[in-house]
């Protein structure tokens, strides 16, 4: 018999079995599909920026040998080397004056003949001036309009090209596939909106890639490409991790050159932008602890900065519109409320390292930045650079696949349909299926992968028409064998009701006999075995594999909705923390000591048919209140109905009651309002903030009322109707949600015997 201990190592080496198994290359092509792990975002020395930080060494064809094994040279002349080697590869150098600091530096090429590049030029790489010359040079390239000459084909051509056959030569169908691809890096008033492209044939290239110095408008990318769809090049565009795009990389009303959003523009991103970066070296773009308060693992990988922001310029980087969560989110109200829904995206991960090389593990973290970051000391000094804080990057993460083979044409094709999946590093797998007839015995069938294809989708699809009361879902994750156990696999669900929008984690499947909190239905914290002092773990708690078949108990066949998988490894140390450990120091506490690596699924949606539409109950929307005569309270009617007042209100959508106070002082407060409550997106927590008396400023102008909510300044237009009144929150499609309470709600005794106390005087006597 084996003890406790002897159990784990076999599941152990059953995990590494079936891990290396379900890796392995295919003979023949595997309709039920293999998991494989690639990068498709890094940079090497061709890219202008990374060579401004010291990357003068390795290009595109280090960065395949060190994807598949092969030590190479970081920036600073040490050796580095993975830890496990990748599936797939698309390096994306920025198209933005590509490689024009090697071309600078090849006697005889075009582009070492224009003067705007002979500053870059170098006779000898160790010179202290003349590299500080060559730094001003680049600099002064990037701070000026578009060079016309810096754009000639006979400049980009050339580097283009030989990208190309790099590609080209480290392909290896079967084995290894490298793309073809790129980075579009738009960047405009610091605002991140870069975009990596992936070609599915490198044989339909263009010329040359279309950069953001023709266009940095991602509608002119997107025009762009379908052009080349048009002539019979596939591609794709994966968006940068939006959490550093001041809430651009998603908007609600209008697109980047002012024009309202509308049915098209949601077509055009969606046939070109399969799928975003969840997360990567600079930090994850799921969700914000102050967009999802509820949510007890949102304050992980935080990094909210504006790339490039002079350090005396007072900006920060909006939340809304940044986020992916948000984004699906408001996808979906979107699409209830105007007929279309532009955020229907796969997830993927990455590293954007620009060392020609990544660090996946927090064990083996080596920067992303050249000299920026490229010693534990610069690390852990708090160097800031570009805006960022170096304690705050984050080891890189990966895009996991199902496809049937390891080929381009498989591999694209698989991020095409959205059936990818992110890991922040670690080889996670994870697969996930909806539809409406699996049971609990669908996973004890030896065949229960062919079963979920064939009667659901896979994650990045949309459930089948409604058949049955409510739909069920296949979760499977393994751990990667080389990393930390698995805590537990979570469902995160979106949806949408009269404009609001709504989400709700259920934990699924966990390790251990831990039991779910009898009323809140959550299961509590894993064991954490990371010792800080020492930067170690073990793997005596957690789980090799996890897995279930769940349904929704919540589910409303009228509702718009969305669902997707996200997987948690235990807690181990953070790479500062073991830095810090090999340096004697104390670890950083600005970051958290430790983590807990994940894995996140593409979603898969629900859309609710014409039928089920028709039964969903509809709410007060501003036109409805027009057209039957209501009117928009004015500035002094606002004024004296709120301020200084306590004000009673129900939202209609959830039937929550409670309670706002307007001080004279210009502070609001949100009471009566639970943590466990249906709680509409961007309130902030305010739970905890009725408890603690934390108050939230406001003003009231133009007839407005105006707050500011989790970074996001909101406007509630109130409604006089007869002798009710109503309000419209700015974020929520035209909807009224909320009615105003003659007097304070009489509540129902908990025991059901009859009711409390209640009754109270009109909290707006005479009117207003």
């Amino acid at each position: 018999m084996l003890d406790s201990a002897g159990k784990r190592r076999l599941s152990l080496v059953m995990a590494a079995l079936a891990f290396c198994a379900s890796s392995a290359v295919a003979e023949t092509p595997n309709p039920e599909r293999n998991a494989y792990f690639g990068e498709t975002h890094l940079h090497t020395s061709w890219s202008p920026d990374a060579w401004l930080f010291g990357n003068k060494l390795t290009g595109p064809a280090d960065a395949y040998k060190y994807a598949r094994g092969e030590t190479i040279k970081h920036p600073l002349g040490y050796d580095i080397k993975i830890d496990t080697p990748l599936d797939f590869m698309g390096v994306t150098d920025h198209s933005e004056y590509i490689g024009i600091s090697k071309m600078a530096n090849t006697p005889g090429s075009f582009a070492s003949k224009l003067p705007q590049v002979q500053g870059l030029i170098m006779t000898d790489p160790n010179s202290k001036e003349q590299q500080q010359r060559a730094f001003l040079t680049m600099v002064s390239l990037f701070s000026q309009p578009p060079i016309k000459e810096l754009m000639k084909p006979e400049v980009t051509g050339p580097i283009w090209k030989e990208n190309i056959s790099i590609a080209d030569a480290a392909n290896e169908p079967g084995k290894f596939t490298a793309f073809c691809s790129y980075e579009w890096t738009s960047q405009t008033a610091n605002r991140n909106l870069h975009r990596n492209i992936f070609f599915r044939d490198c044989a339909k290239v263009p010329v040359a890639p279309y950069t953001a110095l023709d266009s940095w408008h991602p509608e002119e990318l997107w025009k762009w490409m379908d052009a080349q769809r048009k002539a019979g090049n596939e591609l794709l565009a994966i968006s940068h991790n939006a959490n550093l795009s001041d809430g651009w990389m998603y908007p609600t009303d209008v697109d980047s050159m002012g024009r309202p959003i509308d049915a098209a523009w949601a077509e055009s991103r969606m046939r070109n932008e399969r799928l975003v970066e969840i997360t990567q070296m600079k930090g994850q773009s799921e969700t914000h602890p102050l967009l999802s308060p509820n949510d007890e693992f949102a304050n992980y990988a935080i990094l909210s900065v504006l790339l490039g922001l002079p350090a005396t310029e007072g900006r920060i980087n909006k939340l809304i519109g940044s986020y992916g969560r948000q984004a699906l989110k408001d996808g979906l109200a979107l699409q209830d409320v105007r007929g279309y829904n532009p955020y229907k995206f796969g997830f993927g991960a990455a590293a954007d390292s620009h060392n020609s090389a990544a660090p996946y593990r927090q064990d083996n973290f080596f920067g992303g930045h050249a000299m920026e970051d490229g010693t534990a000391e610069t690390r852990l000094s708090g160097h800031n650079f570009a805006g960022i804080d170096v304690r705050y990057e984050s080891p890189a993460g990966l895009t996991g696949v199902w496809a049937e083979e390891n080929t381009r044409a498989s591999i694209w094709d698989a991020m095409h349909r959205k059936e990818t999946f992110g890991v922040s590093g670690p080889h996670i797998k994870v697969r996930f299926f909806g539809g409406w007839g699996y049971d609990r015995d669908t996973l004890a069938s030896e065949d229960w992968v062919k079963r979920s294809y064939q009667t659901g989708v896979p994650m990045g699809g949309d459930l089948p028409p409604l058949k049955g009361k409510s739909p069920s879902f296949v979760l499977w994750a393994i751990k990667d064998p080389t990393s930390g156990n698995l805590d537990r696999i979570q469902v995160v669900k979106g949806w949408t009701q009269n404009g609001q929008s709504f989400e709700k984690i259920y934990d699924v499947a966990w390790a251990g006999d831990r039991k779910p909190g009898k009323w809140t239905g959550r299961i509590p914290a894993i064991q954490s075995t990371v010792d800080i002092d020492e930067a170690t773990y073990t793997n005596t708690v957690g789980a090799v594999e996890l897995k279930t078949v769940w349904t929704d108990p919540d589910f409303d066949p009228s509702l718009h909705a969305f669902y997707y998988a996200r997987v948690l490894e235990i807690p181990t140390p953070r790479w500062s923390t073991i830095q810090a450990r090999q340096l004697g120091i104390a670890p950083p506490d600005v970051v958290p000591p430790t983590v807990q690596e994940r894995a996140w699924s593409s979603p898969i949606w629900y859309t609710p048919d014409a039928k089920a539409r028709k039964a969903a109950p509809q709410g007060m929307t501003v036109a409805e209140l027009n057209k039957r005569g209501g009117v928009a309270l004015d500035q002094a009617s606002l004024e004296k109905l709120l301020v200084g007042k306590a004000i009673w209100l129900r939202n209609n959508v959830t039937g929550e009651q409670f309670k706002a106070l307007y001080t004279k002082e210009g502070q609001s407060i949100l009471q009566h309002i639970g943590s466990e409550n249906e709680v509409p997106s961007l309130t902030g927590n305010v739970a905890l903030a009725g408890y603690r008396g934390e108050t939230t400023p406001y003003q009231i102008t133009n007839g407005k009322l105006v707050t500011t909510l989790s970074q996001a300044s909101l406007e509630i237009t109130v409604y006089k109707l007869g002798d009710k009144y109503y309000a419209a929150r700015s974020n929520e499609f035209g909807y009224a949600n909320y009615e105003f309470l003659a007097k304070p709600p009489v509540f129902l005794n908990p025991l059901g015997k009859g009711e409390t106390a209640g009754g109270g005087e009109d909290p707006h006597p005479g009117g207003a």
